[in-house]
């Protein structure tokens, strides 16, 4: 179902978006980042910030890697700053990116097994079933990101795949 190149894709894709973000988001103050919008996360920047936790927590379940080391309710405020959240931004998609870039396909055979706070159980699903996840998981709430954007009145990203340019 997925291989290395689907991961590698991903990869980029998701650092494409992620900078665009970074760039729209700019040009908003820390109130409207803020502002509680009554989306799941609340606000622009809480929603970005469920995405670090969760991005960090799968890619310590893919590479072994650091995992957060706060909640995930603590993650939504854990980056108060549309700069700290791009620094954390940056790092996870070069982690996102080398983890991607380093597969090999029989890497992604087989399952995955882990605990999941969330059940409060131990978790086996396919590979191939939580790489999409965690993929879809960005894509999900980036859209999410993309209303509220938008809600400001702002310009948003460019989301169409095709359209990603070819040095990201």
């Amino acid at each position: 179902m997925i291989d290395t190149r689907y991961c590698v894709t991903f990869a980029r894709y998701n650092r494409w978006q992620n900078k665009q973000l970074e760039t729209l988001l700019g040009a908003l103050d820390s109130k409207e980042l803020t502002r509680d919008r009554k989306a799941f996360f609340g606000s622009i920047l809480g929603t970005l910030n469920h995405l670090c936790w969760g991005d960090k927590l799968w890619m310590s379940r893919f590479d072994g890697g650091e995992k957060p080391d706060y909640d995930a309710k603590e993650g939504l405020t854990k980056f108060r700053t549309l700069a700290a959240w791009s620094a954390e931004r940056f790092r996870l998609d070069g982690r996102i990116s080398l983890w991607a870039e380093h597969l090999h396909n029989v890497d992604l055979a087989g399952d995955l097994t882990w605990f999941s706070g969330l059940t409060g159980k131990e978790n086996t699903q396919p590979m191939a079933v939580v790489v999409p996840h965690f993929f879809n998981h960005q894509t999900h709430h980036r859209g999410q990101v993309h209303a509220m954007l938008t809600a400001t009145g702002s310009e948003a990203p460019v989301t169409d795949l095709f359209l990603m340019p070819e040095d990201f």
